[in-house]
């Protein structure tokens, strides 16, 4: 038996076991075997984190640097993760069975968010105000908000720390980071790029932990100011609650329940090959998954069985293999809840067309689940309402853009929503109608540092990514300057 990986956390510029040498587990999805061990971050070790923090912003290089030198930092930091790339692939892959070509590409892609944010460090400014009162000049200038907690989850987990760390070091901030306990390899990794990169100790840490007692000393710390949380809706109302006690801001990115739309006017094959990468992408373990299907009435047919015959043909196994195109399930949890809602939707009624089994894909264990296509009668079924996280979409038909607007609509969920018709206009309608974040058009799972995303009702608040993003990590302090040489008057002597 392979000895296990040793992971270490990252505070104040330094690898570290937890202060009272506690560990956890983590496991392979793909064999189900435990392979890493990674550090159960204490309060003891979230006050040192944020300590360390809040002293690189009061102190030390970080205190003192100019913007363009946080640039330098961020840019050395970005070549590195372009350097490491495979590297930092193959940790994530073991830790989340996500494809290896998929994570590989992902780490060298998010390198462009650093040089990204690296290039906007030296473009935050504020602006001279046309007061209305004589010989004063008022201006308002920038300032970092002051330490950060962020929180992600496993999926991505190097993308979503991407876009939250890169805006906040952009604006002069400090970060403390809690890695997902379910797969904290690859973020614990990156940490020695951090180092490698000379970042000064204490502007970014990493601790790996559980949400008790970790998230909630971390959220609730009083010297946080932002917390920049992703994950589920659950997790986030706890944080909601923690930040009552030390009044940071907050910024939420949830989960979602996204409508794909497809209008008989589409191109199929077009509209097909999206909706099989908008579900079946990742395993379909993505906020943003396509996994409400509606399809007018005149196409359904054909589309339906078309998507069939492309989930059947997905090549399922070892993530690491380049001939593999779908991976397992991250959680052994994720497989029995996803075999519970296809059982509650086939006593509603539903049709279930491919898929709905879990399978030996490599004859090795591991958490591997079919892509899955079920046909629902209606949109009242669980099944369309509840986020999987699973290869498993549920399929509705449609008459028309009114029907159709208001089913996508019709869901607590607001985060992503894709749209395939060759009539722009009526995309165009959809789009701005439509209560989603983000609206894809005759594509779907694109992402940019330059575009900003999130959500709305519970797929969250606030927004990542784009130049804005910036200015949210930074608040506005407004000067008042006399230019004249007169004496203020004393406002108790009659003038």
């Amino acid at each position: 038996m392979q000895s296990l990986k040793q992971c270490r956390m990252l505070i104040d510029g330094a690898c570290v076991e937890a202060s009272d040498g506690g560990a956890f587990d983590s496991v392979d999805p793909s064999s189900g075997e435990v392979w890493a061990r990674a550090p159960e971050a204490t309060e003891h070790d979230v006050e040192k984190a944020v300590l360390a923090a809040h002293r690189s912003m009061r102190e030390g290089p970080w205190a003192s640097m100019s913007p363009s030198e946080r640039g330098h930092c961020l840019r050395r930091l970005a070549e590195l993760l372009e350097e490491h790339s495979e590297d930092l692939g193959r940790l994530e892959t073991r830790d989340t069975g996500k494809l290896f070509q998929e994570t590989r590409w992902q780490a060298k892609y998010i390198a462009e968010f650093f040089h990204f944010y690296a290039g906007a460090a030296d473009k935050i400014h504020g602006e001279t105000l046309p007061i209305d009162k004589p010989d004063l000049f008022v201006f308002t200038e920038r300032e970092p908000v002051g330490v950060v907690a962020a929180i992600v989850p496993w999926n991505s987990q190097l993308f979503l720390s991407a876009v939250k760390i890169a805006p906040a070091l952009a604006a002069g901030c400090s970060v403390v980071l809690k890695v997902s306990e379910h797969a904290p390899v690859a973020m614990l990794a990156f940490g020695e790029l951090v180092l490698k990169a000379g970042i000064p100790p204490g502007v970014i840490n990493l601790l790996s932990g559980h949400g008790e007692p970790c998230g909630k000393a971390l959220t609730s710390h009083p010297l946080v100011a932002r917390v920049s949380f992703t994950g589920g809706s659950v997790a986030a109302a706890r944080v909601v609650a923690n930040s009552a006690e030390n009044f940071a801001q907050l910024s939420l990115e949830l989960g979602g329940k996204s409508p794909f739309i497809v209008f008989e006017d589409a191109d199929i094959e077009s509209a097909v090959n999206g909706a099989v990468a908008g579900i079946f992408g990742a395993s379909g373990q993505s906020c943003v998954a396509g996994s409400r299907l509606y399809l007018q009435e005149g196409i359904a047919e054909e589309f339906l069985q078309r998507m069939a015959e492309a989930a059947g043909a997905i090549r399922i196994g070892d993530p690491m293999k380049e001939e593999s195109q779908m991976g397992p399930l991250c959680t052994f949890a994720q497989i029995e809840r996803v075999e519970q809602q296809l059982e509650t939707a086939l006593r509603e009624g539903g049709r279930l067309l491919c898929g709905g089994k879990r399978l030996d894909a490599e004859g090795k264990g591991g958490w591997f689940f079919q892509p899955t296509v079920i046909e629902c009668p209606r949109q009242d079924m669980t099944i369309v309402d509840e986020e999987l996280f699973a290869p498993v979409v549920a399929a509705l038909r449609f008459r028309d853009e009114e029907e159709v607007l208001r089913l996508a609509n019709d869901s607590n969920y607001g985060l992503a929503a894709g749209i395939f018709s060759r009539d722009s206009a009526r995309c165009l309608r959809m789009a701005r109608s439509i209560q989603a974040g983000i609206v894809w058009v005759n594509t779907y799972r694109v992402i940019s540092p330059i575009a900003p995303f999130g959500g709305q009702k519970f797929s969250g608040y606030g927004r990542e990514s784009g130049f804005q993003a910036v200015y949210d990590y930074t608040r506005p302090k407004t000067v008042w300057m006399n230019m004249s040489d007169a004496a203020m008057a004393n406002p108790f002597q009659p003038r």
